[in-house]
């Protein structure tokens, strides 16, 4: 996996980070905008939000954006005025990275709350859905756009029960849209599975296990750098392990 890393190389995109408030988001954030991209942070915590915020306009990187939003909760005309609302302020979108994630949780399907499963399901799988689906024609304005879905190998093991279940429908949604938008060749749909990392999810997952040998965000960022760079744009439909 080869791509040009020049301060550069996202120059005059605009492009959207779900859970950008922290963990893999936030880095794929900071990394994009000291290369050139107008990021558009996305989560729900404005204080988190905050905090990315600054880090990027400290490091004299273009001036991002906070666009707060609980996935949970957001009806489907919360989207298109998401959408609307990119248009309006920036004119185009050239990228749409999805990084936002719940772990729901981990139990035996017989004992699952229901509630939780629903929960777990939409903000996972629905949602990344609806966003995608609210922001596709602003991305097939451009010539060159980049869709790009995260992913887990916990997908069919026992207990990950709503959360497994997710990222194996994300990852056939991934690669549903890249067939659907192959032929247009405007719109690359790409997925990662970033691996073991030190996130707050590895945590609350494994909370017995000290993560501070594992890889960082920051140690899994360029694969999110390659497929919405340059060096990608013939690459869609594919599954690519960050490690």
């Amino acid at each position: 996996m080869k791509y040009t890393s020049t301060a550069t190389l996202l120059k005059d995109t605009v492009i959207i980070i779900t859970g950008a408030g922290n963990g893999i988001g936030a880095a794929v954030a900071k990394t994009y905008a000291n290369h050139g991209a107008t990021v558009i942070l996305l989560d729900k915590s404005i204080p988190a939000l905050e905090q990315v915020y600054d880090e990027i306009v400290a490091s004299g990187a273009a001036q991002p954006a906070i666009y707060p939003l609980d996935l949970q909760g957001a009806s489907v005309e919360d989207y298109d005025t998401l959408a609307n609302t990119v248009q309006d302020n920036f004119g185009r979108l050239d990228g749409l990275v999805h990084c936002a994630a719940s772990l729901g949780q981990l139990a035996p399907v017989t004992h699952q709350d229901t509630q939780t499963w629903l929960e777990t399901l939409h903000i996972n799988l629905t949602a990344p859905y609806l966003l995608t689906r609210a922001c596709l024609n602003l991305l097939q304005k451009q010539q060159s756009a980049s869709i790009i879905f995260t992913t887990d190998h916990h997908k069919d093991s026992a207990y990950w029960s709503a959360y497994g279940l997710s990222k194996s429908g994300i990852e056939s949604l991934s690669k549903q849209l890249a067939d659907e938008l192959e032929t247009e060749a405007k719109v690359r749909v790409n997925c990662i599975d970033p691996g073991t990392v030190r996130t707050e999810l590895f945590s609350r997952a494994f909370p017995a296990i000290d993560p501070s040998a594992l890889p960082s965000a920051d140690d899994v960022v360029p694969a999110y750098l390659y497929l919405m760079g340059e060096d990608s744009v013939k690459k869609t439909g594919e599954l690519i392990k960050a490690q």
